[in-house]
């Protein structure tokens, strides 16, 4: 005769299911919702998106990170404007890509330690026409995903003034990846912490 307690026990889980309840959730939350940029505009989506995501934003004129979703400022449409965007330890993905094409006054963006992004984030963020316009520093810290194809695709961003790279272990032939880069753009200042 089975034990009672035997019989409440639920079954172990199998591996690997927590993290793809996670993976899940995650891509719900990258979600791109058209409506909603519609409605309330560009800036106050995509600073939606990158808190629920657990990035920061700063807006142009303001010296604080934003870090608050239930906090975020109100007033006319199109007041707050996102000037940075603070992705550290945050689970923006390629999928929620398209909330940064209507942000026309983004000049730095750091990006550390988001296990999503990978090589196609870079290319998608180097092909956004009002980022190439506007992005002036740009830092990639700790993203194991991204290989030289990802850093070889900023060179679309013909504005950037300052690349930092640092720990990232996908980037196989440096001096090859960044003679390309730099020659693309000669007036980037490339800062490296690759060892």
């Amino acid at each position: 005769m089975m034990a009672l307690g035997t019989l409440w026990r639920k079954p172990p889980l199998p591996p690997g299911s927590c993290r793809a309840f996670w993976g899940w959730l995650n891509a719900v939350f990258n979600k791109v919702d058209h409506e909603r940029i519609r409605a309330v505009g560009p800036d106050r989506a995509a600073s939606e998106w990158l808190l629920r995501c657990g990035a920061l934003v700063r807006y142009r004129g303001s010296p604080r990170w934003q870090q608050d979703y239930n906090g975020l400022p109100t007033g006319p449409l199109g007041k707050y404007k996102i000037e940075a965007i603070d992705a550290t330890d945050s689970c923006i993905m390629y999928r929620g890509f398209d909330y940064l094409d209507g942000l026309e006054h983004v000049t730095d963006i750091k990006l550390e330690k988001c296990m999503y992004i990978q090589d196609e984030c870079l290319q998608r963020l180097s092909e956004t026409s009002n980022l190439q316009k506007s992005l002036q520093q740009l830092k990639i810290i700790s993203c194991g995903n991204v290989t030289d194809k990802g850093i070889l695709a900023l060179h679309k961003l013909t504005n950037l003034e300052y690349l930092y790279l640092s720990d990232l272990p996908g980037i196989r032939e440096k001096e090859k990846t960044f003679r390309v880069l730099q020659q693309a753009l000669p007036k980037l200042e490339l800062e490296l912490d690759l060892e």
